[in-house]
């Protein structure tokens, strides 16, 4: 596995958008981010086994991603009330499956849990935003009694909220994991000037892309995800400014299209020569 920038790619067990194992070892992709199982599937067994078939294909498990029951991305407005920590109706609930993910991705060996946390309120004083804060230190708190962190994707926030957030909340195992197409989804802000504003907590990063919707409709309505190199990321931009804030972790590639698995697999494919080529570009013989 190369020392700077290894290539990875976000997989699935039994649902989601990754891609499948055995795409993984086809393509010779060498690290994986893995979207949680189903409950059912989360057992200390399922994990050895797929911790094997990964040992098998040379592939290492560098973050698990939760997914709970009742999410839905179909609009930004569902994705505001059913995703993550933030629904009140769901969140103790939600809290205790995360320990039980945690657990699961201490049996693949993996010490980082990654996350959606929700669209965290504007309102910093509001019992809600309280709450929310209590529940993430103590998971928090859980989890670095197992040596484990946290890494919250972006998207969903301003970089400027988010930090907000990260300060309030004052634990040092709680991280960002970057995705710049997820700023240009969500209509939240510049990826490339979001990745510099938040650039010391950075500690994972998705490799995904997408084109911005109608100026008049970002934040209500959806941009589209596109395939890495083909929308308005810019990814030598974003791969320059990762150089520049000293990022020399995983590249993960992340895309969205379980609906057609063979042009996923060929997306996938071409995004890992762009980024191999990239990467030659701007390390040389350093990667």
């Amino acid at each position: 596995m190369a020392e700077i920038w290894p290539i990875g790619v976000f997989t699935s067990i039994d649902a989601g958008f990754g891609v499948h194992l055995e795409v993984v070892s086809e393509l010779k992709i060498p690290s994986i981010h893995v979207h949680t199982p189903h409950g059912n599937m989360r057992s200390e067994e399922q994990a050895r086994d797929f911790l094997a078939r990964c040992t098998d294909a040379g592939v290492t498990v560098t973050c698990v991603f939760c997914g709970f029951e009742g999410e839905s991305y179909a609009d930004i407005e569902t994705t505001a009330r059913t995703v993550g920590l933030v629904p009140e109706a769901t969140r103790q609930e939600r809290v205790l499956d995360a320990r039980k993910i945690a657990e699961f991705a201490r049996h693949l060996g993996c010490d980082t849990l990654g996350m959606h946390i929700g669209f965290v309120p504007e309102d910093r004083n509001s019992e809600s935003y309280r709450d929310l804060l209590a529940v993430t230190q103590a998971l928090l708190d859980e989890l670095a009694e197992h040596g484990q962190k946290m890494h919250l994707e972006t998207g969903q926030e301003t970089a400027s909220h988010l930090l907000q957030f990260f300060n309030d909340v004052n634990r040092d195992n709680l991280f960002i994991n970057f995705d710049p197409a997820n700023m240009i989804l969500y209509g939240t802000g510049d990826p490339i000037e979001a990745l510099k504003q938040v650039g010391p907590h950075v500690r994972s990063v998705h490799c995904k892309d997408a084109v911005w919707a109608p100026e008049d409709q970002r934040g209500t309505s959806w941009g589209r995800e596109v395939a890495l190199g083909q929308g308005d990321v810019d990814i030598k931009k974003y791969l320059e400014t990762l150089k520049e804030i000293g990022y020399k972790g995983p590249l993960t590639i992340e895309r969205e299209l379980s609906s057609d698995r063979l042009q996923q697999k060929k997306d996938v494919g071409q995004a890992v020569e762009l980024l191999e080529a990239t990467r030659a570009e701007l390390w040389g013989e350093q990667a």
